[in-house]
């Protein structure tokens, strides 16, 4: 049932003619686009609870009107509100979806940033008559360090914690400094992230979006569908062989997806110091079944408590070394942030690369791309769809199926028949 005849049935009135659809972008948007099932649910609420019509002569229907008018603004606010939360996750990719990727790399910097800058980021003790404060900030700046020979020793029989023991001369010290820009780097990785999905789009230039002409709409009026598909026809017919541009583009972008994911992957091995690459692995090892790895990667990567030097002028006016034991609660955020994202980078990586892979396919092959676009377009005839591929370049092929998949199918088939006869009339002409 369509948005009329539901309006009809919870006793709304309809009022806008075919004329008004043509003549009005607003009122095409929200009078003929298919009711989701939340905003078909609100309108079936709201009927059951709206006033009945009184049969009496003294009755007024300008308040109950005014209520009806309110309550469907209400259900199209709603509908408009919950389109662009699913449109904002909508991917411009096959696989990859890049919203969801910078969503969580922000959640993850806004996280780290709160506690690292609103909590306690680091909580030092020492045996020296120092302020709690002033080691704290100290500590933080000049970072902390763990011993490399304490790594595997036994704790609570050598050493207190993993890394930490007194420490020897010539002994291999690993500075944390880089927990200091955890928050800083997630968020420049969201950013770039983004960089694919903002080409793609400058390239595109929301010419597809133009394209559509209110052929997404499945119960657009016959004769407004007539009138675009007429004009879609005619745009495509004229432009044939003019969308190689727009392959390359969306090509490029996906080479640049699949660069973005492989060299961050490389910047964050570089960043964690080289531990990145074999993270997720040891920590799949090291758990309470298996522990051949001898002690938690994550206390490595990601200590929770380090030594710290520093060193201060004296009562007596020489140089004192300071030595003090910290606490690095931020830690245990940042350790399961970069366990995700281990898992998140390895899988968007390796469906990145099928990707392109699938593109390869794609260009050298013409009856790749036939089977894609009978795939897309199920209601579409077969042989309409093979003779629009063997007149098609790449980049119309690319339009079309961005069409599909933006198109209702039923307007998409009516499309595909159109274009086959405008294809052979112009053949025909040519001849």
């Amino acid at each position: 049932m369509g948005c009329r005849e539901w309006a009809a049935a919870a006793g709304w009135p309809l009022l806008v003619t075919s004329r008004d659809w043509l003549k009005a972008d607003a009122v095409r948007g929200k009078l003929f686009t298919p009711v989701p099932p939340f905003a078909m649910a609100s309108l079936l609420a709201l009927s059951f609870f709206r006033q009945p019509q009184s049969k009496g002569p003294l009755r007024s229907g300008n308040k109950l009107r005014g209520r009806r008018r309110r309550c469907g603004e209400a259900a199209a606010a709603m509908d408009q509100l919950f389109g662009n939360l699913k449109g904002f996750f909508k991917t411009e990719f096959t696989v990859i979806d890049n919203n969801a990727t910078v969503c969580i790399l922000i959640t993850f910097s806004l996280l780290v940033t709160a506690r690292q800058y609103i909590g306690d980021p680091i909580d030092c003790i020492s045996r020296d008559e120092l302020p709690p404060n002033l080691i704290d900030t100290l500590c933080w700046i000049h970072t902390t360090y763990s011993l490399t020979d304490a790594w595997h020793k036994k704790v609570g029989v050598e050493v207190p914690y993993p890394g930490v023991e007194k420490y020897k001369q010539g002994e291999k010290r690993v500075y944390h400094a880089y927990y200091q820009w955890v928050c800083f780097v997630l968020f420049i990785q969201a950013v770039l992230f983004y960089v694919p999905r903002y080409f793609w789009k400058a390239v595109e230039g929301g010419r597809i979006k133009n394209l559509i002409l209110g052929l997404h709409i499945p119960i657009l009026p016959e004769e407004a569908k007539e009138n675009s598909r007429k004009l879609l026809v005619e745009y495509l017919a004229i432009n044939l062989n003019n969308h190689n541009i727009l392959f390359y583009g969306y090509v490029v972008a996906e080479v640049c997806n699949f660069v973005n994911v492989v060299g961050q992957m490389l910047f964050m091995d570089m960043f964690l110091g080289g531990e990145f690459f074999s993270y997720g692995s040891k920590v799949l090892q090291f758990t309470d079944w298996d522990r051949s790895v001898g002690f938690d990667p994550l206390i490595k990567v990601f200590p929770r408590l380090a030594k710290c030097t520093f060193h201060m002028y004296g009562r007596s006016g020489d140089v004192q070394k300071h030595d003090a034991l910290c606490i690095l609660p931020m830690n245990i955020i940042n350790e399961k942030i970069y366990v995700f994202l281990w898992f998140w980078f390895i899988i968007l990586a390796v469906l990145s690369g099928v990707v392109l892979i699938y593109r390869a396919f794609d260009i050298f092959l013409p009856q790749i791309r036939f089977i894609v676009l009978r795939r897309r377009a199920m209601l579409a005839n077969k042989d309409y769809v093979e003779r629009v591929c063997d007149h098609c370049k790449l980049g119309d092929w690319l339009v079309l199926n961005l069409l599909c998949k933006n198109m209702d199918p039923v307007n998409f088939r009516a499309l595909i028949k159109d274009y086959v006869r405008r294809l052979d009339h112009k053949s025909i002409d040519n001849a």
